[in-house]
């Protein structure tokens, strides 16, 4: 048959001598048995038959063989997964091992936070005969964890419909990333006049420091700071001055006449300041930036800015084991800007179920 006639041709199912059969692909499985000793698959559905095969096939009693042969416009599963995987793997993601019936796994190369292009990995998975099923966007994730599995769908599938996929994979920012996260040198200004004069115990040191040291982060210095402009405005410089990338206040974020801290923010020269989330608990959030022209800041992806965050965090940060924080903190740590848009996006999923015993981060809060 010419190749004029071969094109276009799909994969048929049919029955062929064994020794004809050498770069057919098996239509079924293959058991073997021996007595007493063994009985299982000999040979698996879709293998790729080869010439060291023949002889143990005809041993098996096997004289013909139902095959697919694959047509000039056609690729086998475990081909088209490969070229899948890597249409979909960006920094910091890896393969492990090979394809396994047609299925590539994909893991992180990098303990990072995971992002997913959620439009690429639909569009992707919209061209049909293929799939990919990725963790949650945003999720952190540690070397060797497994992210994504992709595979074609059929035992053979169109090269077109591969490259389809391929395609909507490469539009954009890659499907699949592991941003790294860098070390925090936080400064932390725990605001309140109650905490300041020592009405009350402070609990908010404890739950912030722990936050910044689970990420390998340093504390560069914490103060208290009474309900006034100034002295809160001080401390955050005294701050920028010890080395501090990042700037976390607490408390002093709602409405009433004494909480001042976001006037400070603001009065510090904070740029983009941007004030409430759609996240329960952190309605009251507060993120900002700062320019801090003498020193340079290098971010997780190498570049450098001038730029320091600063998280406002209301008082439900000292109670409640997960809130906006815990969401926005990992973003920002991995060179991200977060801003009205980020937060607003955040309200699908930002509602903590209140569960009696927190699973965070197993559970769908911020997904």
């Amino acid at each position: 048959m010419c190749d004029s006639q071969n094109e276009g041709r799909s994969a048929e199912r049919r029955m062929i001598p064994v020794a004809e059969a050498v770069g057919t692909v098996l239509a079924h499985d293959i058991t073997e048995i021996r007595k007493d000793e063994f009985k299982g698959r000999a040979f698996k559905k879709g293998h790729v038959v080869k010439e060291e095969d023949v002889c143990r096939l005809q041993r098996l009693g096997k004289e013909h063989l139902f095959v697919l042969s694959i047509g000039p416009d056609e690729m086998h599963e475990d081909d088209a997964a490969r070229s899948l995987a890597a249409a979909l793997m960006g920094d910091g993601v890896a393969v492990k091992g090979g394809p396994k019936e047609g299925k590539i796994t994909l893991v992180a190369d990098r303990d990072g936070l995971l992002r997913i292009n959620r439009e690429s990995l639909l569009n992707f998975n919209m061209t049909g005969e293929v799939m990919c099923a990725t963790l949650h966007d945003n999720t952190l994730v540690k070397k060797g964890q497994v992210v994504a599995g992709t595979r074609a769908i059929p035992l053979v599938v169109k090269k077109s419909a591969v490259g389809a996929a391929v395609d909507a994979a490469a539009r954009g920012e890659k499907t699949i990333r592991v941003r790294e996260l860098r070390r925090p040198r936080a400064g932390i200004v725990i605001t309140g006049n109650e905490v300041y004069y020592g009405k009350i115990k402070d609990a908010f040191a404890p739950v912030i420091t722990g936050k910044i040291k689970a990420f390998g982060g340093d504390v560069v210095g914490l103060y208290y700071a009474p309900d006034e402009e100034s002295f809160i405005g001080s401390r955050l410089r005294e701050l920028i001055g010890a080395g501090a990338d990042l700037l976390i206040t607490t408390g002093g974020m709602s409405v009433d006449p004494d909480d001042v801290t976001r006037f400070a923010i603001r009065k510090l020269g904070a740029e983009e300041v941007t004030y409430g989330s759609a996240v329960l608990p952190g309605a009251m959030f507060l993120v900002a930036y700062i320019r801090a022209a003498e020193r340079k800041a290098e971010s997780a992806e190498g570049e450098t800015s001038g730029e320091i965050p600063i998280l406002g965090i209301p008082a439900c940060g000292m109670y409640a084991n997960a809130t906006v924080f815990d969401l926005v903190l990992p973003r920002i740590l991995a060179g991200e800007k977060i801003g009205r848009y980020e937060l607003a996006e955040l309200g699908h999923g930002g509602l903590c179920m209140k569960c009696g015993t927190c699973r965070y981060p197993v559970c769908p809060f911020g997904k």
